[in-house]
């Protein structure tokens, strides 16, 4: 990404923010919240896709331990996937693995702007809580009009919400990334073998609940790891 073009990026990564935020909770909830998908989108954004992806990757493994489950607060890996697949690819070419320095800022941007992401959402929804409340009676009626309006009121505020949060994190970590590749002195290989290692971790604790608390899951792991794997070998 040009030193002096990546300005003109905030708005249309903030825009992809702002989609994939909606999709987490709001609307259509189609998976493409998922990091790995989100942080490839982000990277391709700013013209590295290969960058988002392994950043989208290594995210996936965190999201892993999160479980959103009714009105609790958890992580919003969704715009915060978009923010850090966009860090990593900073310094990198569309085919490139993304730098070291990169990688790990944009993994820790990614961990915040998730956490501060699940605090927004909390807002958002105190927020539509109070918008429904004088309309009760007419929700109670069944008034079309106004449950109509509640759904757009709380899609559009979601949206805005994700956009804002995206445009608000994209920056600083696009300068932090930058201010860290020109002065990162660890190897580039242990530099991400020590990131994909903490990640591969939380992710083991995860997928290790997993095993305990829901039946057949030994059974489907067992089947993916062979699966990936024969897919990996043949280079597919």
């Amino acid at each position: 990404m040009p030193a002096a073009a990546w300005w003109f990026d905030v708005l249309p990564l903030s825009m992809l923010a702002g989609v994939i935020g909606l999709d987490v909770v709001s609307f259509p909830q189609a998976m493409v919240s998922r990091p790995i998908v989100a942080a490839t989108l982000g990277g391709a954004f700013v013209g590295a896709p290969v960058a988002g992806l392994v950043c989208g990757a290594a995210l996936e493994c965190l999201a892993l331990e999160a479980l959103p489950v009714g009105a609790s607060q958890y992580p919003e890996w969704g715009s915060a996937s978009v923010v850090a697949g966009a860090v990593a690819a900073t310094g990198a070419t569309a085919g490139a693995l993304p730098l070291a320095g990169a990688f790990a800022v944009a993994v820790a941007i990614g961990i915040a702007t998730a956490w501060i992401g699940g605090t927004t959402m909390v807002r958002h929804r105190q927020l539509i809580a109070r918008f429904a409340r004088p309309r009760l009676g007419q929700l109670a009626a069944g008034s079309r009009k106004t449950v109509v309006g509640l759904q757009l009121f709380g899609m559009t505020l979601d949206l805005v919400r994700a956009a804002l949060l995206g445009a608000v994190m994209f920056v600083p970590g696009h300068l932090l990334a930058t201010w860290v590749v020109g002065r990162w002195t660890v190897p580039e290989d242990l530099s991400r073998a020590i990131v994909v290692t903490c990640v591969a971790a939380v992710a083991a604790a995860s997928v290790w609940k997993d095993f305990h608390a829901i039946s057949g899951t030994r059974r489907l792991f067992l089947l993916s790891l062979t699966l990936g794997t024969v897919l990996v070998v043949l280079g597919v």
